[in-house]
């Protein structure tokens, strides 16, 4: 076999060319067949490019759920530990601070 980018010779089961380190068998992302050529799948038919789009754009939402989620844990945290604080604050001006009339 020879690669394609450089021409040099390659063994008929290598995954790479040892020269310039190009594809020279590709392996479906869906159902792991091993073929010369990428795009799309000898085996079950499916569209490389696609497929990875796909899960790639699954992961991404799956991730920006997680995000969304620790935000909103982040943002209550924050409260639970502020109101406490502030209220306190507010407590003490209450009581120490100027009022209105007391002069």
């Amino acid at each position: 076999m020879k690669c394609p980018k450089c021409g040099s010779e390659a063994r008929d089961i290598a995954r790479f060319c040892r020269r310039c380190h190009a594809t020279l068998r590709y392996q479906c992302p869906a159902c792991r067949h091993e073929q010369r050529q990428g795009g799309i799948c000898e085996n079950c038919g499916i569209d490389f490019l696609k497929y990875v789009t796909a899960v790639v754009a699954e992961k991404q939402t799956e991730t920006d759920a997680i995000d969304d989620r620790l935000e909103r844990r982040s943002t209550l945290l924050k409260n639970v530990l502020w109101v406490p604080l502030t209220g306190g604050i507010s407590l003490l001006l209450g009581f120490f601070g100027d009022r209105p009339g007391s002069r």
